[in-house]
């Protein structure tokens, strides 16, 4: 499977190899090679290469989106051309990712992954004849990435579970996202993430014994990240099919299209950013009446989380918003059977309308929802949060705020741009702002921003409560 020359270099050992692709990129024309040695040789270099080292690093608990690299300064990859299709050649590559000289099966599959996803979008999407400045050409770009990565399952009944939560979670806390896992394991439930470690690695964790004890095979645990949050969250080892779609935006709406339900695990601002997301959507009128099960779980020891959550969007979006979700606290069982009962509220519902079980063509996503927002100083500011708004806009600029947030504490254009220029503003209504700003301050007390043992947290935001 591959030629492996094993090289101690400082502190951090490595490998080069020449490695034949598994799991996908087998069959491909001529055409096609010519297209994936082109992304190693053009301006995608950068982005393959962060990409690839992020999955040769799966386990990493940092989330400094700039520490790997400067771990691993000499790693390259490169794509070959050969009679019968590729190699993927790694220089200097982290040996965590060989056994004996070999590549690690699933970090293969991985690897062939970002290789795919990020020449399909950059070089075939465009041959489809997308429409990427209108809503439904977006929501097509999206069907046509995951159609790509083999990810949409035909004659399947709905069974897709999406778990959100964050990356730096406490111990009893990802214990519970296990447990709930398991039980959707026994219940022959799919798992798909953000394909990160924490609450987005527990559940898959869970899940594995869960579908073991009922002898089911040929399970799914999806995870679906972009390139600017991949190299802050390395896929988790569990993850046997990974996406990476272009910008967080549409990594969000594959969740929402794919998806059958989700369940919300303790998190931080990334988790915030993904509730506001999927509420402002059932908000809008045009989803009234759609069945889409949400629902907030966390050990005894999260309550406390989940009322501080519950406050924050009854007072930015109303009351009426917590009819879209239900808190479940301390009861793994219990987030289960209530997942089961709404997922078949929708597979009713998916019959009713003829919509397909394996993506959700009649939910209805603004283009607003839709459009990459790059968290800009100058568009952190302009953000009009103002409860004079409809509610499912105003949910979408409290999603980007928190999405600028995220940007800020981990993701490299966003970590540079706060140390030129300062933290980003936030403002708004006044009772909007202070509730924003207590929300924020208990993230960062329950080190939920940072993994714990690292430096203090400096805020990347600085919200105006006056």
């Amino acid at each position: 499977m591959n030629d492996a020359n094993r090289l101690l270099q400082g502190k951090s050992a490595t490998v080069s190899a020449r490695i034949s692709p598994v799991g996908g990129l087998d069959i491909l024309s001529r055409n096609e090679v010519a297209r994936l040695r082109g992304a190693s040789d053009s301006g995608l270099h950068a982005l393959l290469r962060r990409c690839a080292l992020a999955v040769l690093t799966s386990g990493s608990v940092s989330d400094d989106p700039r520490a790997i690299l400067e771990q691993y300064p000499d790693f390259d990859i490169q794509v070959l051309q050969q009679d019968r299709g590729i190699k993927i050649e790694l220089t200097n590559a982290p040996a965590q990712s060989f056994v004996d000289g070999q590549i690690i099966r699933g970090i293969n599959e991985l690897l062939v992954a970002v290789v795919r996803d990020i020449v399909y979008v950059s070089t075939q999407l465009e041959q489809t004849g997308v429409d990427l400045n209108s809503a439904a050409g977006l929501t097509q770009g999206v069907f046509e990435i995951l159609r790509n990565a083999r990810i949409l399952k035909p004659h399947v009944d709905p069974n897709l579970v999406v778990c959100w939560g964050g990356h730096s979670i406490s111990r009893e806390e990802y214990d519970y996202t296990k447990s709930v896992g398991y039980q959707l394991g026994l219940r022959s439930l799919d798992i798909c993430t953000g394909c990160g470690p924490g609450a987005m690695k527990g559940p898959m964790k869970g899940a594995t014994i869960g579908h073991a004890k009922q002898r089911r095979r040929q399970n799914r645990y999806i995870g679906i990240t972009e390139p600017g949050i991949i190299a802050a969250e390395s896929p988790n080892p569990i993850v046997n099919h990974l996406v990476i779609m272009p910008d967080i935006e549409k990594r969000l709406e594959a969740f929402v299209r794919m998806g059958h339900g989700i369940i919300v695990f303790p998190g931080g601002v990334g988790t915030a950013e993904e509730i506001l997301y999927l509420l402002g959507i059932l908000l809008h009128p045009d989803n009234a009446g759609v069945p889409f099960p949400l629902i907030f779980t966390g050990p005894s020891q999260s309550a406390a989380y989940f009322e501080q959550i519950d406050r924050f969007l009854r007072l930015a979006l109303g009351d009426e918003v917590a009819q879209h979700y239900q808190i479940i606290v301390n009861d793994p069982p219990a987030v289960a059977r209530a997942m089961v009962k709404g997922i078949d509220k929708v597979r009713k519902h998916r019959l009713d309308t003829k919509d397909a079980f394996f993506f959700n063509w009649a939910l209805q996503i603004p283009f607003a929802f839709q459009t990459p927002f790059r968290p800009t100083h100058e568009a952190m500011r302009s953000l009009q949060i103002h409860r004079d708004r409809p509610q499912h806009e105003l949910a979408a600029d409290l999603r980007r705020a928190f999405s600028g947030i995220v940007a800020g504490n981990v993701k490299e254009e966003g970590v540079k741009a706060i140390e030129q220029f300062g933290p980003f503003d936030i403002d708004g209504d006044a009772d909007i702002m202070r509730a924003l700003d207590k929300l924020l301050q208990a993230f960062v007390e329950q080190h939920r921003m940072k993994l714990p043992g690292g430096a203090a947290y400096v805020p990347c935001y600085r919200v105006r409560t006056a």
